[in-house]
């Protein structure tokens, strides 16, 4: 089924956080999103809300980025009815903050199967799509803890996302000549619910007192800002390159 609008999917896109934060943005810039999450009915109840709100149909795949035949499954079914794919965000990540020394192997393969090779397994399906129909736009977030040395992130979390933007800039290099670009984001503190389950109160009132040079945590819509120009014509010349989202605390430069 042919579609005049550009078709962006969104992983990881369900809840309160960054992929639905950049799925609204992305819907609101006139691109035909497509909601997946590993959470399938939570992305469901999602989708429709957001069709709701459009007044167009958003569609749901539950997907769990580490089941790679479901990622190709999804991605083969999208290009197939929508006629192509042209914005790619890969969303879904894992963590468990675990010392090196009593970390479980469990911990390590599991951030690293959702965070690293979950994000190379969406590329590896989505590229030769965007490459068929003459380019595209990928977004991969990353996060600050790439190169942070503190162990407030966790070691494995810290070593996929560092591991995502050497995979961000090695497919930026092969598939420029395509016309298919790759980008980063990588996010400092962003509040979500969930953070509230990982960080007691006081880690947020000291990050507010002596971290945040701009008075505040960031948001979820202040990265959906960043992929949405990433995602946009405006960054025609932007590729290979990671954009920091961190209010300053972690400017790189």
């Amino acid at each position: 089924m042919a579609n005049d609008r550009r078709i962006a999917l969104v992983t990881a896109a369900a809840g309160a956080g960054i992929g639905a934060a950049v799925a609204r943005r992305l819907a609101a810039d006139g691109l035909d999103v497509v909601v997946t999450d590993a959470h399938e009915r939570r992305c469901r109840e999602f989708a429709h809300a957001l069709s709701g709100d459009l007044g167009r149909e958003v569609a749901a795949y539950h997907l769990d980025v580490t089941d790679h035949g479901q990622v190709r499954a999804v991605i083969d079914d999208v290009v197939g009815s929508r006629g192509g794919l042209d914005v790619l965000v890969n969303n879904a990540g894992w963590s468990k903050i675990e010392p090196v020394a009593e970390m479980s192997l469990e911990t390590w393969q599991r951030c690293l199967d959702v965070d690293l090779t979950g994000t190379f397994v969406c590329m590896r399906y989505a590229l030769p799509a965007m490459i068929a129909g003459g380019g595209g736009s990928i977004v991969n977030i990353s996060s600050i803890a790439a190169w942070e040395m503190s162990a407030a992130h966790g070691a494995a979390y810290s070593a996929a996302k560092a591991g995502v933007l050497a995979l961000t800039r090695v497919a930026a290099a092969e598939n420029g000549e395509h016309g298919v670009r790759v980008n980063a984001v990588a996010p400092g503190l962003i509040y979500n619910d969930f953070l509230r389950k990982v960080y007691p109160e006081e880690f947020f009132r000291n990050y507010l007192s002596e971290t945040a040079f701009l008075g505040r945590i960031g948001k979820p819509d202040d990265v959906a800002g960043m992929v949405s120009y990433l995602a946009s014509e405006e960054a025609s010349y932007v590729t290979g390159e990671v954009f920091t989202v961190s209010g300053g605390v972690s400017a790189r430069g």
